[in-house]
């Protein structure tokens, strides 16, 4: 019995020192492994933090990539509209400059037609003229006044270059404005009689209202007032080289101080 405690306890010592031994060697077996594992997970710390500061670099870059390109694209666009703007105003400063043209072209032809019509202005003559009479306050014309305007351009459709003047007058009543109104009144009246009666081109017809200028007798009386209160008309041809030709039948004419003479 003593024998088999003995043995017993032989057993058990050396039990504890075999597990004892067996602990050691597993701690020094696994403390290698232990320090290559926390190695190797500091190292994958470190890495995942180099990944997410790299992220974050490639966040940021690609923000501002995103940032430059946005303002490139406002740029190009700012630069498109500026480039549309100038094309515009250069299609307007275009169009001006064919405006101009075109209208410097047209006052050329006006001034060369203009210098034909000075250079023959020698060529026209006083042909005919006649005086017609209004009543006072007045621009209709009367059965009289129709008949002498009748007989003044009774010919005048033989002539191929020709113009009549038409000039309108009052006498000193009422005031200057509205002599002037008047004056153009009756000149516009004679001047409708030849170009509806006498189918007369407008174009032919120079009028003007001259109101109470010009007064073919500077009396007070009634009877200088009537003799101002006129219409003298007048032709002018290019197609004979003679002066004044003598006054038709039934033609009423200022006096002589006041007759207009040829090329005046």
């Amino acid at each position: 019995m003593r024998q088999f405690v003995a043995t017993t306890c032989i057993l058990t010592a050396t039990m504890l020192a075999g597990g004892c031994a067996t602990k050691k060697y597993v701690r020094n077996s696994t403390a290698p492994v232990q320090a290559k594992v926390d190695q190797v997970g500091e190292q994958a710390q470190r890495q995942g933090q180099e990944i997410q500061q790299t992220r974050e670099q490639v966040k940021t870059v690609d923000e501002n990539a995103q940032s430059g390109i946005n303002a490139a694209k406002e740029r190009a666009m700012t630069a498109e509209n500026r480039a549309n703007d100038a094309m515009s105003k250069a299609n307007q400063v275009g169009d001006q400059v064919t405006t101009v043209g075109q209208k410097v072209d047209q006052t050329r032809s006006e001034l060369e037609s203009l210098r034909t019509t000075v250079s023959n202005l020698d060529d026209y003559k006083l042909k005919s003229e006649t005086n017609i009479p209004f009543r006072f306050n007045k621009y209709t014309l009367d059965a009289s006044a129709k008949e002498d305007l009748d007989k003044l351009v009774a010919n005048v459709g033989n002539d191929k270059r020709y113009f009549i003047a038409v000039e309108g007058f009052t006498d000193k009543t009422g005031t200057p404005s509205y002599n002037e109104q008047l004056s153009r009144h009756r000149a516009d009246a004679v001047a409708e009689y030849l170009v509806a009666k006498h189918s007369i081109p407008i174009y032919r017809i120079h009028m003007i209202g001259l109101g109470e200028q010009k007064p073919v007798d500077m009396g007070r009386g009634r009877a200088a007032r009537a003799k101002n209160r006129r219409v003298e008309v007048r032709i002018y041809s290019a197609d004979q080289s003679v002066a004044m030709s003598q006054p038709q039948s039934g033609q009423t004419n200022p006096p002589p101080s006041q007759n207009q003479q040829p090329n005046q």
